[in-house]
């Protein structure tokens, strides 16, 4: 029915302001789409364990490596969503592209979310990234960040 399309819509909204919040370093808007506790899986890209979060701790950890980047985008779309009453999982598909100092690396695979419904608004409670394809200096982020640090 059709409240089950508005929360389709509201899932994919809460996904694209995830990543529109990173792009444009919109560190409060990228909290507010996680729910009070996260489950990150980088680990095809980090290796190492998933970890669990809390929302703040995603974007202490990620706002060094964004900020230090000259530039970067992520593209998602391809969402598939799945809800069961106040639960739902997603799928998407991604390109990110990063650039450092006239390099440019460009990752691309599938993300799977876990979301929950709190107080009315669907939030991020975990995250995989499933990594497909790259190209370029698979390094870059780890240079921008030496640069920053240095």
């Amino acid at each position: 029915g059709t409240c089950v399309m508005n929360d389709g819509n509201e899932i994919v909204t809460t996904l694209t302001k995830l990543f529109w919040a990173t792009d444009h370093h919109d560190w409060e808007g990228l909290r507010r789409t996680f729910a009070g506790q996260v489950l990150l899986d980088y680990t095809a890209t980090l290796g190492g364990e998933p970890r669990i979060c809390a929302p703040g701790e995603v974007v202490d950890g990620w706002r060094p490596a964004f900020e230090a980047l000259d530039a970067h985008q992520h593209l998602v779309a391809n969402h598939m969503v799945e809800i069961a009453d106040e639960e739902a999982t997603a799928t998407a598909s991604f390109i990110a592209t990063h650039q450092f100092q006239g390099e440019t690396w460009t990752l691309g695979g599938d993300y799977h979310f876990r979301l929950h419904k709190c107080e009315g608004n669907w939030r991020v409670a975990a995250m995989r990234m499933v990594p497909v394809w790259q190209t370029g200096p698979v390094d870059l982020v780890t240079k921008a960040l030496e640069a920053a640090a240095s």
